[in-house]
């Protein structure tokens, strides 16, 4: 049995202790390391190869977001998966963190059943991204003004790969920025949930997303979905 890494990084020293009870009672986990600050957590996801990292966004020094950027950015640290912890499922910086390269995120008080399919689904390569969330994350894009028009050229840069995508692989990526599963897009397409799965990771690697995540973040900010306004 493959036995996930798990990283635990919060200033919250009791809030790690509860996290690290549940983690390690479970047979497929063990916690490997425990951070008080981003800095801290970029080294000990290096040095004790963890595959999930529990990111607190807010922590004093160097943040979960500048220390995702980093593991983001580090080719040796390409296989770690970041879930973001927050106090509210929507956190003002939720949307720098998918950018930033974060899997998805997780609520602080969610149930310890959902805290651990997290992990599972991280460590799967799958992004941590409910349907709720997803609206949440594109209300934040209306309110930061998030789309191709956000002025650092990614959009414009994102709007170019997408011509590489064909089309059946465009209207999948539509549907994955509208927070569907496989199955719900192969529902809604008459394909295959393996098809639909083939079609993602197609897209995943011509427009050079880590995770079903960064194709919402991209969705988004090639233009290719905007946001309704109701």
């Amino acid at each position: 049995m493959t036995v996930i890494r798990v990283l635990l990084a919060d200033d919250q020293a009791l809030l790690r202790s509860a996290f690290k009870v549940l983690v390690d009672s479970e047979p497929d986990m063990q916690v490997v390391g425990e951070a008080s600050d981003g800095a801290e957590a970029v080294d000990l996801a290096r040095s004790e190869r963890a595959d999930v990292v529990l990111m607190d966004i807010r922590m004093p020094g160097t943040d979960g977001l500048a220390a995702t950027r980093r593991i983001s950015a580090d080719p040796d640290l390409a296989g770690v998966r970041v879930v973001m912890l927050t106090t509210f499922e929507v956190d003002e910086y939720v949307v720098q963190s998918l950018r930033a390269g974060a899997s998805g995120f997780l609520g602080k008080g969610s149930e310890p059943d959902e805290l651990l399919n997290a992990i599972r689904v991280a460590a799967a390569g799958e992004a941590l991204l409910s349907p709720a969330a997803t609206k949440g994350l594109i209300a934040k894009f209306l309110a930061q003004g998030g789309s191709s028009d956000d002025g650092d050229g990614t959009g414009g840069a994102y709007a170019e790969r997408l011509q590489a995508l064909t089309g059946r692989e465009r209207e999948v990526l539509v549907q994955v920025a509208a927070g569907l599963s496989n199955d719900e897009i192969a529902e809604r397409l008459t394909v295959s949930p393996l098809t639909v799965k083939t079609h993602v990771n197609r897209a995943m690697a011509k427009l050079g997303a880590r995770d079903r995540a960064q194709l919402v973040v991209i969705a988004y900010e090639s233009g290719l979905v905007r946001p309704r306004v109701d």
